[in-house]
């Protein structure tokens, strides 16, 4: 599937919606869980999302249509949200990743990104030159995959209480 801007954009506007429905008003054991050590919660997931919003995602297509490869993005910490997050309300956080994307969402649209500029060139810190559009289709596929996520460290949690019927259970199965 080719990127197109304006389907890309429906998704991404979503994703608050989808984790809010998921998590907002869930018992600390749902949010917090985890999938072992070294993995994220959803509520870590969803401070991951927030530091994107305010680091990466934006300052990024900035950067490709004002410098395009003169200048690589600044590296992205993948883990700044477990300090940033420390303190906050699964609600406040809930809301921040809402409003951030609304803004971002916003100050994308008064781009007037063109599909001919899905080609501009940037330059990742460790993967190299990259296009616009792989950014951009990059920002959807990571929300979907955090989303994943989301579902899978929730589900993990009742890995032991399924009993048998794990063999039936896909999203309890390991990774591979």
């Amino acid at each position: 599937m080719e990127l197109n801007l304006r389907e890309a954009t429906a998704v991404l506007r979503r994703t608050p919606q989808v984790l809010d429905g998921m998590l907002r008003g869930l018992p600390d054991p749902w949010i917090r869980g985890n999938e072992g050590p070294e993995t994220f919660s959803p509520f870590d997931v969803l401070g991951h999302l927030i530091h994107g919003e305010r680091t990466d995602w934006m300052p990024r297509v900035r950067l490709v249509l004002e410098l395009r490869d003169g200048r690589p993005f600044e590296p992205f910490d993948r883990f700044a949200q477990i300090e940033a997050s420390r303190g906050k309300s699964l609600d406040v956080l809930l809301d921040e990743f809402r409003d951030l994307r609304a803004a971002n969402l916003a100050a994308l649209d008064t781009l007037r990104i063109t599909p001919d500029q899905f080609s501009l060139k940037g330059r990742h810190p460790a993967l190299g030159s990259v296009t616009l559009g792989q950014l951009l289709a990059t920002w959807v596929a990571h929300d979907l995959d955090h989303v994943a996520q989301v579902a899978r460290t929730m589900a993990v949690q009742y890995r032991d209480a399924v009993g048998p019927w794990v063999e039936y259970l896909s999203v309890l199965r390991p990774r591979t």
